[in-house]
């Protein structure tokens, strides 16, 4: 059985429409619990359609670079384990060892520390802001991100592979839940406080991520972890805001009457407006 499952990830690079399901589901999925159980009432500028069309143009685009990116994954990988390269060889891990370290690492290079570096670094808080602009972060959120930050995403996440030498099997089993907690963080969803609380001691949680796209710093700059918590506990960026109090935009830095506006958007990065931290 533990042998399938790991057959299953190995080979799964090789059924794109099998990831896309996934993907597609999670977003359904979340978009109907979303619906019934709602955080906040969101003010859409026109409705709800019109919102998640922006968002979904940017996630096409996201999805268009990821198929390219995807080919350096899988030669890094293979390079990594043709040339032993990596934590996982060099400490001759089991099968849960290198699942465990690989997941570590891809979540801390290809989460936290790239999201942390986005918000520090003026010139990458530019492509960032997009994310953040969102007035009404919902499921469709997720994977709002100009293309100059997927591509830096994904040079987080080449360091990631190399440094851990992560095998293909265990990058599948880490994309595969990142994309289900990237729809469950952005949904917007109301779960019991104390579930979410539970939740947030080893998970990134609804609320815990929320608290990042309030609209103000120094909450902006807080709960930064991807799938895992423990990189903002242990970092110091760990952050609390009850939700009532939380307001999505920015308070600076790009115009939030203007966060369905998909050419500003794509301009957004090289405008005088956004200059920066």
């Amino acid at each position: 059985m533990f042998a399938d499952i790991i057959a299953f990830f190995d080979s799964l690079d090789k059924h794109p429409l099998l990831r896309m399901t996934i993907l597609v589901g999670g977003l359904i999925l979340f978009w109907i619990i979303e619906g019934a159980i709602p955080l906040v009432t969101p003010a859409y500028k026109k409705n709800k359609w019109r919102h998640a069309s922006v968002n979904m143009l940017f996630t096409v685009i996201h999805l268009v670079i990821h198929t390219f990116l995807a080919i350096i994954i899988i030669l890094l990988s293979d390079w990594c384990k043709a040339n032993q390269f990596g934590l996982v060889y060099w400490i001759d891990a089991g099968i849960l060892a290198t699942i465990l370290i690989s997941f570590l690492a891809l979540d801390f290079f290809g989460g936290w520390l790239v999201h942390i570096t986005q918000h520090k670094i003026p010139l990458l808080w530019r492509f960032h802001v997009i994310h953040h602009s969102d007035n009404n972060v919902d499921v469709t959120t997720g994977l709002r991100h100009h293309p100059g930050e997927s591509l830096l995403r994904g040079g987080f996440f080449f360091i990631g592979i190399v440094l851990s030498g992560a095998p293909m099997y265990a990058v599948m089993i880490f994309q595969t839940i990142i994309i289900i907690s990237t729809a469950f963080t952005h949904a917007n969803i109301s779960l019991p406080k104390k579930l979410d609380r539970i939740l947030s001691y080893v998970l990134v949680s609804p609320n815990m991520h929320k608290v990042h796209h309030h609209w103000k710093q120094p909450y902006t700059d807080s709960n930064y972890g991807a799938v895992l918590s423990i990189w903002d506990r242990l970092l110091g960026t760990f952050k609390k805001l009850d939700p009532s109090q939380i307001r999505y935009g920015l308070d600076r830095y790009y115009s939030n009457d203007k966060d369905e506006d998909i050419v500003g958007l794509m301009k957004s990065p090289f405008t005088k407006q956004n200059s920066g931290k």
